[in-house]
Order: C-alpha cells, then sequence, then structure tokens
C-alpha cells in the first residue's frame, strides 16, 4: 500500500505539499477504459470463429439433444452419429451447418467481448499492485465480462437457436430463412423481449467463464510457478491445449444445466413460463438426467472449441502485442 496522503486530503494535511491542492481521482470508468486493449478484441475474435466453423455440426446436435422433451414433431435420435448421419442424409452438409452464420457472429463476437472486458477489468484491478490477482479476483473479474458480453450477445444466441431447431428438409416450409429474417421476425412478433429470452438462465451461465477463465488462469500460474517462470510466460501449444481443455472441463461439469433451461427457452416449438416452469417440467417429465441431455456432444464440441479458441487467441494477441 502506497504511504502517500489519501485523495481529497485538506490542504496542509500531513503529506501534502504547502499551498497545492490534491488532484481529483481519475473516474473510475476512464481508468478502466485506459486499460482496453483492441488487440485482446481481435485475438478473440478469431479464435472463437476459427473454433466455430471447426466444431459447428456438434453444436447442432448439443441443442437439438438438449431440447427432445418428447414432442411429436421433433426428430428422434438415439445417438451422437445417428443424428448427424440423419441430418446428413436429410439435408446434407448444409444441414449439419445450419444456424451456422449466428453462431459464428455470436462465438466472435462473445469471445472478442469477452476477452476484450475480461483483460480490462483484470489490468484495472492489477492497477498499482505489486501482487497477484487472486482467484477469487480472476473469477470476479471473468464474471463481470460475461455479463457484458453477454448484454451485447444473446440476440444473436437466441437466432441461432431458432435456426438450429428448423427440423424441414424443405426450405420453403422453414419459418426463417437466415439470420437477419430471425432476427426482424423474432422482434416483430416477439418485441425486444423474444430477443432475450434465456437472459436469465445466461446469466447463471456467466458463471461458466468465470470458474474457467479462474481456473486457466491458476493452472498457468502454478505451472509457472513451478517452471520458476514469471506468471504470464507463454507457454508451447501443446501446454496451452493442456490448460485450457482441463479448465473446460472443470467448468462445463459445474454449469452444463443452465445450457438445458436456456435452449428450452429460446425453443419456438414449445412454450414455458419463465425458468422456473422449465425447470419444473423438466424435473417431473425427464428427471435429474433431463437437466444433462446434450452434455456428451457438449462436451465432444466445447473441450477442442475452448482448446482451438485459447490457442489462436494466445498467439495472434501475442503477435499483434509485440508489433
Amino acid at each position: 500500500m502506497s504511504s502517500g496522503p489519501a485523495p481529497g486530503s485538506a490542504p496542509g494535511s500531513p503529506g501534502s505539499a504547502p499551498g497545492s491542492s490534491p488532484a481529483p481521482p481519475a473516474p473510475s470508468l476512464r481508468r478502466l477504459f485506459s486499460h482496453v486493449r483492441v488487440e485482446s478484441l481481435l485475438a478473440g475474435l478469431s479464435g472463437g470463429v476459427a473454433s466455430t466453423l471447426a466444431l459447428h455440426p456438434l453444436d447442432l446436435v448439443k441443442i437439438r439433444f438438449a431440447v427432445s422433451d418428447g414432442l411429436d414433431l421433433r426428430p428422434k435420435y438415439t445417438s451422437i452419429l445417428h443424428c448427424m448421419r440423419s441430418v446428413w442424409q436429410q439435408e446434407g452438409l448444409r444441414g449439419l451447418y445450419q444456424g451456422v452464420t449466428p453462431n459464428v457472429w455470436g462465438a466472435g463476437a462473445s469471445w472478442g467481448l469477452y476477452f476484450f472486458f475480461y483483460n480490462a477489468i483484470k489490468a484495472y484491478r492489477r492497477e498499482g499492485r505489486e501482487t497477484e490477482l487472486s482467484a477469487g479476483e480472476h473469477l470476479l473479474s471473468a464474471a463481470g465480462a460475461g455479463v457484458m458480453t453477454l448484454c451485447l450477445t444473446n440476440p444473436i444466441w437466441v437466432t441461432k437457436t431458432r435456426l438450429v431447431l428448423q427440423y424441414s428438409s424443405d426450405p420453403s416450409r422453414k419459418q426463417y430463412s437466415g439470420m437477419m429474417d430471425a432476427l426482424a421476425q423474432i422482434y416483430r412478433r416477439e418485441g425486444l423481449a423474444g430477443l432475450y429470452r434465456g437472459f436469465v438462465p445466461g446469466l447463471f451461465g456467466t458463471s461458466h467463464g468465470a470458474l474457467q477463465f479462474m481456473a486457466y488462469e491458476e493452472l498457468k500460474r502454478d505451472y509457472n510457478a513451478y517452471r520458476k517462470k514469471q506468471s504470464d510466460a507463454k507457454l508451447n501449444p501443446l501446454e496451452y491445449i493442456t490448460m485450457a481443455a482441463l479448465s473446460k472441463l472443470f467448468a462445463v461439469s459445474s454449469t452444463y444445466p443452465y445450457q438445458v433451461m436456456r435452449a428450452r427457452l429460446q425453443d419456438q416449438h414449445n412454450t414455458y413460463d419463465g425458468l422456473m416452469d422449465v425447470i419444473r417440467r423438466t424435473w417431473r417429465n425427464e428427471g435429474l438426467l433431463g437437466f444433462y441431455k446434450g452434455m456428451v456432444p457438449n462436451l465432444l464440441r466445447v473441450t477442442p472449441a475452448c482448446c482451438i479458441t485459447f490457442v489462436v487467441y494466445e498467439n495472434v494477441s501475442r503477435f499483434l502485442l509485440d508489433r
């Protein structure tokens, strides 16, 4: 801690220069934004887009399993491979990439904004300190970044869910022709509230990112301490992949049910009276396992997606910052 005068101390008080007035403290918001780096935004966006393009079909499978609540209109799938094979046979590669446009926009924007806000908050918290942030401070920084990111990107995730849950192989029978059409129709028919369906469970979902980033930062710091290097020392790709995979597995196993609740709230084929209604009906009709539907395809998708995202992010951000 500094031994200098507290901001706002009266002239002539101990520690003040005679005849001088203390400078007013910089506004917190201005100080926060002084730490934002466009490099973090671009690097996060690059990682999110790369991982989404590579693994979107598994995301489609995850969502279809998550909403499989027994309605007759839904196709019935017995396994991940059966689901992918059925979609391929009915709609081809285009079917497996249904909803990819909002997914690319959403993942790119989410990862970009998340890293953008997270690094700014983290730098703000470290301002004037020589000590590292604690696990709790990493958790709070990531949670704050997650809330700000969700406020900006929730409408994109609603459109992605709606597009992924169009089951007809006949384009003329599909409700939405694309991302912009879905956005326009949802806003016209359901208003702003329609674009923010699933926002409340999404807020719970910020705990997922917070836990993941906390685990990732702690793993990197402990590993670099073991190597007797600085906490932010560069790792090789395999080491980044290991840290990312372990942190993602920890976060998914801790928070998965919120994703099921969110997908069901955003689904156009069923109507719920809010989050508690989803929880009651899922528990009554499907039991505990209903809250974990789609978790296996989700793990198969998000673990490599997270590894790709973090490896791309770490390398692109270092390249941009070095330049």
